[in-house]
């Protein structure tokens, strides 16, 4: 099959250089200024020229100097807008690629909150009633010193409201032996082994724990027991490493 665009719809791609044009006017102005000494000097050597006429070159090549210097300056001062213009690109650039990173994350934060909607209108059969949802911590100021949460979730029946106590064990060793330690004893905002809950849909329980000197977490254990009608449990557990890289 034959090309049908015609030579009108051909284009032509012209490499851009900065700083060419200035570069050129430079070699202008000294290629001009030369060939200007260059004829003063062969004028003086025949004996060409008297002294008004001399006046009259060097006025002459006054403006010339006068123009091109000119004519520099206005290079110069292009040269600048251009890299000027440059710099604001590239600013422009780098703000809108932080712009997309936030939108992406702003997205990606969206998109999980309606899954978790999503899971607790519109559950599996094998994931009904109360659930353990997620535990997270992260670093506090102060070392050994974390904050966390955890959220417990009804899922599927939710017409009514579902109360419990909900009890966390931190597992790790101390001097080379297993120990068990219940939240309580991390965290001074706690008073009970179980934390008291009442939700319809979700609820957040949040804190600060610290952990002892020596002690080498690797585990949170998460218990949720439900009380009265809807009595039900659910149990999970969190590997320390996997929630302190994300």
């Amino acid at each position: 099959m034959s090309d049908s665009r015609k030579p009108a719809d051909e284009y032509v791609v012209i490499r851009h250089r900065p700083g060419y044009r200035l570069r050129r006017s430079l070699i202008l102005l000294g290629f001009t200024v030369v060939a200007a000494v260059a004829g003063y000097a062969a004028g003086l050597a025949q004996g060409g020229f008297r002294f008004s006429s001399a006046e009259a070159s060097a006025e002459h090549l006054l403006d010339q100097v006068e123009t091109l210097q000119e004519q520099y300056r206005e290079a110069r001062q292009s040269l600048i807008n251009l890299e000027r213009g440059r710099a604001i690109d590239e600013q422009a650039l780098r703000e809108a690629r932080n712009t997309m990173v936030g939108l992406e994350t702003r997205i990606s934060e969206l998109e999980a909150d309606l899954t978790f909607y999503r899971n607790i209108m519109a559950p599996s059969e094998t994931s009904k009633g109360l659930q353990v949802d997620s535990f997270t911590v992260t670093p506090a100021r102060s070392d050994g010193t974390y904050n966390f949460k955890m959220v417990l979730t009804q899922v599927g029946n939710n017409k009514s409201y579902i109360s419990g106590l909900v009890a966390v064990n931190v597992i790790g060793t101390q001097e080379g032996e297993k120990e068990v330690i219940a939240l309580r004893d991390l965290s001074d905002e706690i008073d009970d082994l179980g934390v008291k809950f009442r939700f319809r849909y979700f609820q957040d329980i949040e804190g600060t724990l610290r952990l002892p000197d020596g002690f080498a977490p690797y585990e949170i254990q998460v218990v949720a027991q439900a009380e009265g009608r809807k009595a039900s449990q659910s149990e999970r557990t969190f590997d320390w490493k996997d929630l302190t890289e994300n």
